[in-house]
């Protein structure tokens, strides 16, 4: 083993990052140390490049981030009992304090003490991450690990989607970011009977299409209400999964939801936005829900069947593949809009 590795480190308060040999992590009794295999890019990572509000009050230097990854395990603890060097794995990046008032009633996804991976601590954009047992997930060799490698994301869109019944019923996506692309297919892959995308981006409908989504609408020029109650017989969707965080997004998704209808709200706003809660909520009867994160763990076993189902097409989503050397041209790409998720290789793209 090697005593150094290569990694992405945000070494202080400033926009960029810089390509360093650091020492590679050290681990205690119940940790798992993994060699990387692939990294994909969240949006939160460009939000950490950039350095921009939210990076500046959450992020403290110097930080490798990095939260969607996997690898293989390279060494392990000594009480670790569940995986052992070779193992293909990823992880649960959410580290739960395990004794708050939500983590003692089954929902760590939304721990008061939550300390993430990659955003608090040291990340994958690296050859080795260290990673606590309690949060390792073993992945069927089965695989690929192109979708090993985004099931973070994954995670959040199949969190959203299954929040409530979809089997035969409408589903409107708005916005199409990678997570609202995963959405759409594992909306179709649950029984949803249409699915609806919503997004300005040129690039993104294309590839909601790709994503096999029914219909597809730019609200820039579209009547989206409009186009969807003309689909849906003048009802409206049943479930609406807000992906965008955007004022413009969330105004659709609250007059596209039917009667007695459900909105999942995932995507996270820069700003307080204002609502009508007599017309938009109380007369609609509309179920709201706040989706954060995946229930730990029961969303991955949801995911880690539906993936070995073969029912998710996933390969649309993922537009490039770049050497972990080539970081800054993966946030390059990212800036233009003309990319999705974007994978990182530690050692070369093979």
């Amino acid at each position: 083993m090697p005593k150094t590795m290569l990694a992405v480190v945000k070494p202080e308060a400033k926009p960029g990052v810089e390509l360093r040999d650091v020492a590679i992590p050290s681990f205690g009794s119940s940790d798992v140390l993994v060699r990387v295999k692939v990294a994909s890019v969240c949006g939160t990572d460009l939000h950490i490049y950039n350095w921009d509000a939210w990076a500046q009050r959450r992020i403290r230097p110097p930080l490798i981030p990095g939260h969607e990854f996997c690898g293989e395990v390279a060494e392990v603890g000594r009480e670790v009992t569940t995986v052992k060097p070779g193992d293909f794995v990823s992880a649960e990046m959410h580290v739960a304090c395990g004794k708050c008032f939500q983590c003692r009633i089954g929902e760590a996804h939304i721990c008061q003490n939550v300390r993430i991976i990659g955003v608090d601590s040291d990340g994958a954009f690296a050859e080795y991450v260290r990673i606590p047992e309690s949060n390792i997930w073993k992945i069927d060799p089965a695989i690929p690990a192109e979708y090993a490698s985004v099931l973070d994301p994954l995670g959040n869109a199949v969190h959203t989607v299954l929040a409530g019944p979809i089997a035969g019923r409408t589903v409107a996506v708005t916005g199409c970011g990678p997570i609202g692309l995963f959405a759409i297919a594992v909306a179709r892959a649950v029984g949803a009977t249409q699915v609806f995308a919503v997004e300005v981006n040129q690039h993104r409908r294309k590839l909601a299409e790709k994503m096999r989504a029914d219909l597809v609408l730019n609200p820039a020029t579209d009547d989206v209400k409009a186009r969807i109650f003309d689909a849906t017989d003048g009802v409206g969707a049943d479930v609406v999964l807000e992906m965008s965080g955007h004022p413009d997004g969330i105004r659709t998704a609250f007059d596209v939801v039917r009667r007695g209808g459900r909105l999942s709200l995932l995507g996270l706003t820069s700003k307080p936005i204002s609502l009508n809660f007599s017309e938009d909520i109380i007369f609609k009867g509309i179920t709201i829900q706040g989706i954060n994160g995946r229930r730990m763990y029961e969303t991955w076993y949801q995911m880690t069947a539906l993936l070995k189902s073969g029912k998710l097409d996933l390969h649309p989503v993922i537009t490039d593949r770049l050497s972990m050397r080539d970081f800054d041209k993966g946030m390059e790409r990212l800036q233009t809009g003309e990319a999705s998720k974007i994978l990182l290789y530690p050692n070369g793209v093979k």
